[in-house]
C-alpha cells in the first residue's frame, strides 16, 4: 500500500532546509506527498540580492519559487491554503482547524510533518504546529498518524530532548540543494548561489542529516 505523507507548513521555503531531503527520499521509495502551505510568505523581509521583488510582487515570486522547490523534491500535490503571512496565530481558529482537518480527512496520512509548537522560533511556525497537533489530537487514538516535527529553538533540548528520528539524506543532496536554491529571493548564502564551492564532505556535514522530533500525544 502506498505510504501517504502530509506536510503542513506556514511559508514557502519552510520545507527546504529541514525536510526536503527526507521528502525526496520518501518519494523515491514510492510515497505520495501532499504539501499544504498556509501562506505565500508575502510579508517576508528578503527581496533578493540585488532586490528583484517588492512588497507587491513578492507573493507571486514566492509562489513560483515554491513550485520550483516542489518539482526539485518530486512533490506533485501542492496545496496553497490561502492564509495571510505573519497572522497565523491570530487567524480564526475554527477556520484554520477546519482547513487542516479537511486535509487530514482527505489524505489520511501515515505521517505528518510540521513544526514543533513552542520550539520553532517564528510565531507562524509555532501556530501552524499547534493547529496541526490540535487537529490530530481530536482524532481517535488509533486513527492518528505519526507526527514528525522540525524544531530549532535554542532551549529545545531542555524542553523536548534530542531528536528521535535522524534521516540520512546524503543520497538526496542534489534534490535538497535544488529545493533550497529555488527560493532565491530568500537565501543568498555564497555557497547556495554558486559563489563559494563546498567539498562533498562539507555538503554532507552541513546538509546530509535531517532531524525530527516525534510528537507524543
Amino acid at each position: 500500500m502506498e505510504r501517504r505523507i502530509l506536510v503542513i507548513l506556514p511559508h514557502p521555503d519552510d520545507e527546504a532546509f529541514g525536510m526536503s531531503g527526507t521528502l525526496a527520499k520518501e518519494i523515491r521509495g514510492g510515497a505520495h506527498v501532499t504539501y499544504g502551505c498556509l501562506t505565500l510568505g508575502e510579508m517576508g523581509r528578503n527581496m533578493g540580492v540585488p532586490p528583484f521583488a517588492n512588497r507587491v510582487t513578492l507573493k507571486d515570486i514566492r509562489k513560483i519559487e515554491l513550485e520550483e522547490s516542489c518539482r526539485a523534491i518530486g512533490i506533485q500535490d501542492l496545496r496553497l491554503l490561502g492564509f495571510h503571512d505573519k497572522t497565523i496565530e491570530f487567524e480564526d481558529q475554527e477556520l484554520l482547524d477546519r482547513v487542516i482537518s479537511g486535509l487530514l480527512a482527505e489524505v489520511r496520512p501515515d505521517v505528518v510533518y510540521t513544526f514543533y509548537p513552542g520550539y520553532s522560533v517564528h510565531p507562524d511556525h509555532d501556530a501552524c504546529g499547534a493547529a496541526v497537533i490540535r487537529c490530530i489530537g481530536r482524532l481517535p487514538e488509533q486513527e492518528r498518524p505519526e507526527v514528525r516535527c522540525v524544531a530549532f529553538a535554542r532551549n529545545l533540548e531542555q524542553g523536548i530532548g534530542q531528536p528521535d528520528v535522524l534521516e540520512d539524506v546524503r543520497g538526496f543532496l542534489q534534490q535538497k540543494l535544488a529545493s533550497i536554491r529555488a527560493h532565491r529571493s530568500q537565501f543568498q548564502a555564497p555557497e547556495l548561489v554558486g559563489q563559494k564551492e563546498l567539498s562533498a564532505a562539507e555538503l554532507e556535514e552541513r546538509f546530509g542529516t535531517e532531524r525530527f522530533w516525534t510528537y507524543r500525544f
